[in-house]
C-alpha cells in the first residue's frame, strides 16, 4: 500500500499544473549596523580567499532571483572586479563528518563544500551599486586575523573606514532553493583596498525585518582554514560574554502561494482516492 501511495503521488505532483508564485522578499536583515566588517573576497588577484557567512531559513522551497548585501570598500579610490555569491547548507550536510578537529566547533557551521553559486565571471550575476556614505566606520573588523586552534581568539583587528555601498545583484539564471536552513556568502575583489561585508542586528529586528529561529551567528574562514569554519564573535573576538554578529543583506525571490500548496494536497488525495476505487 505505502508503495503504491508513493506512485499515485508522483502521478498527481505529473498531472497538477505549476505551483503559482507570489513575488516576495523571503529574507530580510539589511540594516548595517557599525559593530563588525568581515572580509570576503573571492581568491584572484594575488590575494587568498575569505568566505563570510550569514544564515537565512525557507520555510518552502523558493526561487531565489537576487537581493542586496551592504560593506564596506577601503582604500584610496577601490575598483571593483569580480562579484560571487555563494548558497552553503548547515553542516554535517555536504561535509566530512566528525570534522578535523581544527576549530572550536563546527556545530551550527556552514557545510565544507558550496552548495549553488552565481557569479559575474560565470555571466550568470549581474549587480549595480549605491553608496551610502563616503566614510563610514566599523569599529572592529576580521581580515587577517583566521587561525586555526589554538590561535583563533584574536580580539578581531580594530576599526576600519571606508565608503559604505550597498550592492544590488541579479541572478541572470534564479536558483531554486528547496525548503532548508542557508548561509548566504557575497564576495567582492577590489583592487586597491578591500571589501568588509558589515554587521546587522542580532537577534534580528527593526522594520521590514523578518526574525526566525534558530538565527545563527556569522562565520568566516579564509583559504588556510578550509573547509573548517570559526565563529566570527564567539571564536575570533572571544570575550566573556563574546559578541555574536549577522550580517546586512536580504534576498529577493518567489515562493508558492499558501492556496497553490493546499490545491496540490488536494489534488493528491483526490487522484489517491480515485486510483484506489479504481483497483477494487
Amino acid at each position: 500500500m505505502q508503495r503504491l501511495l508513493t506512485c499515485i503521488s508522483a502521478v498527481a505532483l505529473t498531472l497538477l499544473p505549476e505551483l503559482p508564485a507570489s513575488a516576495a522578499t523571503v529574507y530580510f536583515n539589511d540594516t548595517p549596523l557599525n559593530t563588525m566588517g568581515m572580509a570576503s573576497r573571492p581568491g584572484v588577484g594575488g590575494k587568498n580567499e575569505i568566505e563570510a557567512a550569514d544564515d537565512f531559513l525557507l520555510s518552502f522551497g523558493s526561487r531565489i532571483t537576487g537581493g542586496t548585501f551592504t560593506g564596506l570598500l577601503t582604500g584610496n579610490g577601490p575598483t571593483i572586479g569580480l562579484v560571487n555569491i555563494e548558497i552553503y547548507r548547515v553542516f554535517p550536510n555536504d561535509s566530512t563528518n566528525p570534522p578535523s578537529g581544527r576549530v572550536p566547533t563546527r556545530t551550527n557551521s556552514p557545510s565544507d563544500i558550496v552548495f549553488g553559486s552565481r557569479g559575474t565571471l560565470t555571466s550568470d550575476l549581474s549587480f549595480s551599486t549605491t553608496t551610502l556614505s563616503a566614510s563610514f566606520t566599523a569599529t572592529n573588523s576580521v581580515l587577517n586575523g583566521i587561525n586555526a586552534l589554538p590561535n583563533q581568539t584574536t580580539g578581531g583587528e580594530g576599526p576600519i573606514t571606508g565608503q559604505e555601498v550597498r550592492f544590488n545583484f541579479a541572478f541572470l539564471t534564479p536558483m531554486d532553493l528547496p525548503a532548508d536552513h542557508y548561509f548566504f556568502i557575497p564576495q567582492v575583489q577590489v583592487a586597491g583596498g578591500e571589501f568588509y561585508w558589515l554587521s546587522a542586528s542580532r537577534p534580528i529586528s527593526g522594520a521590514g525585518t523578518t526574525p526566525f529561529s534558530p538565527d545563527l551567528q556569522a562565520w568566516i574562514r579564509n583559504a588556510s582554514l578550509d573547509p573548517d569554519w570559526l565563529r566570527v564573535g564567539s571564536d575570533i573576538v572571544g570575550g566573556a560574554p563574546a559578541p555574536t554578529f549577522n550580517a546586512a543583506f536580504s534576498l529577493n525571490g518567489s515562493v508558492p502561494e499558501p492556496s497553490s500548496i493546499a490545491l496540490v494536497a488536494a489534488g493528491i488525495a483526490f487522484l489517491g482516492v480515485r486510483r484506489l476505487r479504481s483497483r477494487r
